[in-house]
């Protein structure tokens, strides 16, 4: 499979249940290219990867719920059989548990978008705490950079900008990163 995921489908297929956002069996089985059969098959049998948090079991008023107010659930009115709702914590397990193309190349690209959030954020803090100048210049370039990486991914453009604004109690640092491609 060469199509890549884009963050723009993932985020249509999101649904807020029980105060989380979750991706219901059938689209998880989509994004990473297997049956959804194959989604719960892996649930199954592996139960200890799948503690309290990871996913749950939709009851029928939720199952109604999502039919009446999403057009793309209409398949699951007349179904005997609950959806499983995965939490973010579930996905990245269930990443790691199917063997499928898709499901590598999502695995990797939610760690390296995480590792690209950490170093950000670890970024911010030192700028936070330094008070050279020419540290935390460089610190903001950094940030910046990291910034453009992780938002710009799924962008089609020719050039991006990133502007980074700082605002402490008595500086206020802003940055411009523009990246033409």
């Amino acid at each position: 499979m060469d199509e890549i995921i884009k963050t723009d489908d993932v985020q249509n297929l999101v649904v807020k249940l029980r105060g989380q956002d979750v991706l219901l069996d059938r689209d998880v089985a989509t994004l990473y290219g297997v049956e959804t059969k194959r989604v719960n098959e892996a649930v199954r049998n592996n139960p200890d990867k799948f503690p309290y948090g990871y996913l749950f079991e939709l009851d029928k008023y939720e199952k109604k719920e999502l039919v009446e107010n999403f057009d793309r659930f209409k398949t699951l009115k007349h179904s005997t059989v609950a959806p499983t709702a995965f939490t973010e914590r579930g996905l990245y397990m269930l990443a790691t548990i199917l063997k499928s193309e898709a499901a590598v190349k999502a695995t990797i690209a939610i760690i390296d978008t995480f590792t690209q959030v950490r170093e950000m954020v670890r970024k911010m803090e030192e700028l936070q705490k330094t008070e050279n100048p020419e540290e935390q210049k460089v610190l903001l370039k950094q940030s910046g950079e990291l910034i453009s990486d992780v938002i710009g991914n799924n962008l089609s453009t020719t050039e991006s900008e990133t502007q980074v604004e700082l605002n402490f109690a008595v500086v206020k640092i802003k940055h411009t990163i523009k990246r033409s491609k």
